[in-house]
C-alpha cells in the first residue's frame, strides 16, 4: 500500500493523490480507457474517499480523466483525429498571431518572457507536470498579446488548454522532447529580439507540427491508446 495519506507537509491529501494518479497516467500505468475505482485508490493511498474524489475532479479539469455520472472515472483516450484537428488549427492560427504581435513586444514583455522561460526550463528539468503547461500557455499568450485579434487569441487560448493533456504525455516520457521544447522556446525569444519575425513564425509552425507528429507516432506505436472505454467493466466510484 502506498501510504501517501501520512506525513504530508507541503501538499494537501487531494493534491498528493492527484499527483500520484497523474504520474501513473502519464507513465502509462493507468492506460487510456481504464476505469479507476475510488475505494480501491483510497485503500491503496491510505486515505479517505473524499480527497480521492477531489483529486479525480482536479484531474478531470486537467483533461486526464473523464467522470461519468453513476459510473466513475475513465482515463482519457487519445484520438488521431482529435490530435490532427487541434494541432492543425494551432498551426494555422499561431504563426499569424505571432507575426502580428511580435514586432510590438516591449521591454516589459521581453522581461516577462525571460522570467517565464527560466521557470519553464526548471519545470521541465524537474518534470513538474503541474507547472510546465501553464508556463507554456503563458509564454505563447505573451507572444500574441499585441496581435489585436481578440477572437483569434481567445480561440488559441482554448486550443492550448485542449492540447494540454496531449503535450503532458509528449513531454512526460522522453527527456529529448523536453530538451527540444526548451531550445525551441529559447530560439523563438532570440528571433523576436533580433527582429527575425518570418523565421520566428516558421519555427512556431515547426514547433507545433513536431508535437503533432510525435503524438501521432506514439499512437501508431501503441494502438491500445485508442480503443473502447468499456473494456474494463469493474465497478467505479460507488455513491
Amino acid at each position: 500500500m502506498v501510504t501517501i495519506g501520512k506525513g504530508l507537509k507541503h501538499k494537501t491529501m487531494s493534491e498528493a493523490a492527484a499527483e500520484a494518479i497523474r504520474n501513473r497516467i502519464l507513465e502509462g500505468a493507468y492506460a487510456p480507457g481504464m476505469r479507476l475505482r475510488q475505494d480501491a485508490l483510497a485503500s491503496e493511498f491510505g486515505m479517505s474517499r473524499i480527497p480521492i474524489r477531489e483529486a479525480l475532479l482536479l484531474l478531470e479539469s486537467e483533461g486526464l480523466l473523464t467522470l461519468l455520472p453513476h459510473k466513475g472515472a475513465v482515463v482519457v483516450q487519445l484520438s488521431t483525429d482529435e490530435i490532427e484537428e487541434l494541432f492543425n488549427m494551432r498551426i494555422l492560427l499561431e504563426p499569424f498571431l505571432f507575426k502580428r504581435s511580435a514586432p510590438l513586444l516591449t521591454l516589459t514583455d521581453f522581461n516577462r518572457l525571460e522570467k517565464n522561460l527560466a521557470r519553464y526550463v526548471e519545470s521541465l528539468h524537474s518534470v513538474d507536470v503541474d507547472a510546465w503547461n501553464d508556463l507554456n500557455t503563458e509564454f505563447h499568450m505573451t507572444l500574441y498579446r499585441h496581435a489585436a485579434s481578440p477572437r483569434i487569441v481567445s480561440t488559441v487560448q482554448n486550443l492550448l488548454s485542449e492540447c494540454d493533456r496531449h503535450t503532458r504525455i509528449q513531454l512526460s516520457n522522453v527527456t529529448a522532447e523536453r530538451n527540444l521544447a526548451i531550445e525551441e522556446h529559447k530560439t523563438l525569444l532570440k528571433l523576436c529580439k533580433a527582429g527575425k519575425f518570418d523565421e520566428g513564425a516558421q519555427l512556431m509552425r515547426d514547433h507545433i507540427d513536431h508535437i503533432r507528429m510525435v503524438l501521432i507516432e506514439r499512437l501508431q506505436e501503441r494502438p491500445d491508446a485508442v480503443g473502447d472505454t468499456d473494456r474494463d467493466l469493474s465497478p467505479l466510484l460507488e455513491e
